[in-house]
């Protein structure tokens, strides 16, 4: 099995090409690779297949070449993920399997066909429209927080830290509590504190992110594109730019006059290899 392993603000995958769909990919065999002392180490897994070539991804296929088969470090299945796509994108980029056109390069997920625009060592890509659509909480060990349901293709909950609370005094180590009639599917949430302010952009907010399936990670997509969406919400803005600090780096989301939803940030590949059984 071949393989190359990128990272997007330090979000890191193990991307597989599989072009024709022949790979027989198992969980096992997924939590093995991600496995960060028996296996090469990641958040997740990107098979890189033809849309055409995938169940999940024919119905795609008259929008989309390439599907993004992403899976949870766990082996369990994710609809969507923001740093995924950028580095998805990468690879057919770099790997010459797929040349962006004058709009950019369309990428099917689970969530529906995204499209990706290559500019240098950002890549700026056309999220699905977030939808803001209710209150809950999460707990951490003894703490409650208020936060806001999500929809970005996959299932938010964003949560903005009380009382003068620190991001790093919050103990992630074990999945924090949801209301799971809300979130049956399970839940990526995220933790926010307001950031100093930066020229250029609207708001500035710092984030920690446990993701589901995969634990704490060093930068989410998606919940980048779910925080900005509440940043703006709160901040009474129709439109604006949010700059989104993760441990790992920054990302930029973006809500044009035009109505859509962009997520920007670095996209970039560190080494290639082949897998021994």
């Amino acid at each position: 099995m071949l393989f190359t392993k990128g990272h997007g603000t330090g979000n890191d995958f193990v991307i597989v090409p599989d072009p024709d769909g022949a790979l027989l990919l198992t969980p096992e065999r997924v939590a093995q690779l991600c496995d960060r002392r028996f296996g090469i180490g990641a958040d997740g897994v990107l098979r890189v297949v033809r849309a055409a070539k995938d169940p999940d991804g024919a119905a795609f296929a008259a929008d989309a070449e390439w599907f993004m088969d992403y899976r949870n470090s766990d082996g369990s299945i994710a609809e969507m993920c923001g740093n995924g796509v950028r580095v998805f994108t990468r690879y057919l980029v770099s790997s010459g399997l797929a040349t962006p056109g004058p709009e950019g390069l369309p990428v099917a997920t689970r969530a529906g066909v995204v499209v990706a625009v290559v500019e240098g060592d950002e890549i700026r890509v056309r999220m699905r429209d977030p939808r803001v659509y209710a209150a809950s909480t999460a707990t951490v060990g003894p703490l409650t927080f208020p936060g806001m349901a999500v929809d970005c293709g996959n299932p938010h909950l964003v949560c903005a830290l009380h009382d003068g609370l620190a991001l790093s005094s919050l103990d992630l180590l074990a999945a924090p509590g949801f209301d799971h009639a809300l979130f049956s599917a399970g839940v990526n949430v995220e933790f926010t504190v307001p950031a100093e302010p930066v020229e250029g952009v609207d708001r500035h907010v710092a984030m920690r992110v446990y993701e589901r399936g995969s634990g704490e990670t060093l930068s989410c997509g998606s919940g980048a594109l779910a925080v900005g969406a509440v940043a703006l919400r709160e901040a009474g803005l129709e439109t604006g730019v949010v700059a989104v600090d993760v441990p790992g780096g920054r990302l930029t989301v973006t809500h044009d006059e035009a109505g859509r939803w962009w997520l920007a940030g670095p996209a970039v590949l560190v080494a290639s290899g082949e897998v021994l059984d």
